[in-house]
């Protein structure tokens, strides 16, 4: 084996130092809220499969299906010779469903925002976006080589201020849930902004399509906005959906302006058509009833969840979505407060720096409609148990 270089070993032993190792753990089965890690089993709260599709049997013959028709490799790029017919419908289906003239597909949600904004920015076009953006956001922006602003979190004073004080329009971009805090940005003001200044907006609603609004069609349906409001709308499968993979919402015109110059679109095989195919189908999931019923469970979770927690001495942020953090702090308290958490057969991942501002680990907890009421009493039994019971005694 080569010698490992100095410098990597002092930033590994500065994040084990700081308590901020990341390391990757195996899940042994499917997606479900009882999970196997380790050789043991856990009611697990960390998943973002929030409608709790990922085992859905109507998925899962659809792959199958799909996967027996089309194969499993997409086999190219979507502008060579990988553009299957089960993407193209899932395209179709997803623009009809949003309002949107055009869908295009990606093969993850980081690529679709590094993609989109490369090719939206450039150096002589500036990018304004909300402090607590994802990292693929921020990315894609420094991607583009361009100026690069941050307004204070879901503050629209901010945003004005920054958008009056550069003379060139460029992109004006937010999250619609954020997936650490579970807030919502206050979409209709900003949309408004940005067409007051002439600013193009794009909206990443990856935590909130499928869940919220009107027949799920997430965070814009809460405030009505539409393609008029919001041309440009990412969104990602590997949330409610199920299954993995993304896609822009836009007009044609930009949707063909993507196609020359989003290069992680260009330069990328497409997804596989089997999970094109079971996409589609959570789609038709999703716009059921069967969707609203899911969805009404989960709302009933949450209530339920913030209900309980509010009677405990513990920092839970404001959030009515499925994400629900409460903050701990200290980067080996939370590491602490999870593995106390595992001993009750609670699964909860313990978030750190860099991934959450310095001073904000937390545990992020997210709730699933194929969690059982009784699963949630264990929740809250079990975190009353160790951020109160538990702490008291040390």
């Amino acid at each position: 084996m080569p010698n490992t270089p100095s410098w990597i070993k002092t930033a590994l032993d500065e994040r084990r130092q700081q308590a901020l190792l990341r390391q990757t753990v195996t899940l042994d089965g499917p997606q479900t809220p009882t999970a196997r890690f380790n050789g043991s089993t856990y009611t697990s709260f960390c998943s973002n499969d929030y409608l709790g599709l990922a085992n859905h049997p109507d998925l899962i013959r659809a792959v199958q299906a799909s996967a027996e028709q089309y194969g499993v490799g997409g086999g190219a790029s979507h502008l060579v010779c990988g553009h299957l017919a089960p993407h193209q419908a899932l395209e179709d289906a997803l623009a009809d469903w949003l309002g949107y003239e055009r869908v295009m597909l990606f093969s993850t949600g980081y690529m679709a925002n590094l993609g989109v904004i490369s090719a939206l920015a450039a150096k002589s076009r500036p990018v304004v976006q909300d402090k607590l953006n994802h990292a693929s956001l921020i990315d894609g922006s420094v991607l583009a080589q361009s100026p690069l602003r941050r307004y204070l979190h879901g503050d629209v004073s901010s945003a004005r201020r920054l958008l009056q004080k550069i003379a060139t329009p460029g992109l004006l971009v937010t999250d619609g849930v954020f997936s650490m805090d579970g807030d919502l940005a206050p979409l209709a003001s900003l949309a408004a902004l940005a067409q007051e200044e002439d600013w193009l907006f794009m909206v990443d609603d990856a935590h909130g399509l499928g869940c919220l609004g009107n027949n799920g069609r997430g965070s814009l349906s809460l405030e009505s906005l539409d393609s008029h409001s919001v041309p440009v709308l990412v969104g990602t499968f590997g949330k409610a959906f199920g299954t993995s993979g993304a896609f822009v919402a836009t007009s044609n015109e930009i949707a063909d302006y993507l196609t020359q110059f989003a290069r992680p679109y260009i330069y990328t095989t497409s997804m596989s058509p089997a999970i094109a195919g079971a996409t589609l189908a959570a789609l038709r999931l999703i716009r059921s009833d069967e969707g609203e019923e899911r969805r009404a469970i989960l709302a009933s979770h949450i209530r339920y969840f913030r209900q309980r927690m509010a009677e405990l001495p513990v920092l839970l942020m404001s959030s009515d979505t499925a994400i629900q953090p409460i903050i701990i702090g200290d980067s080996d308290k939370a590491l602490r407060a999870s593995e106390a958490l595992k001993a009750l057969g609670v699964w909860c991942t313990a978030i750190r720096p860099p991934t959450v501002p310095i001073g904000s680990a937390r545990l992020r907890i997210t709730l699933s409609a194929s969690h059982s009421k009784e699963d949630v009493v264990l929740l809250c039994d079990s975190l009353e148990s160790v951020l109160v019971v538990k702490a008291k005694c040390e």
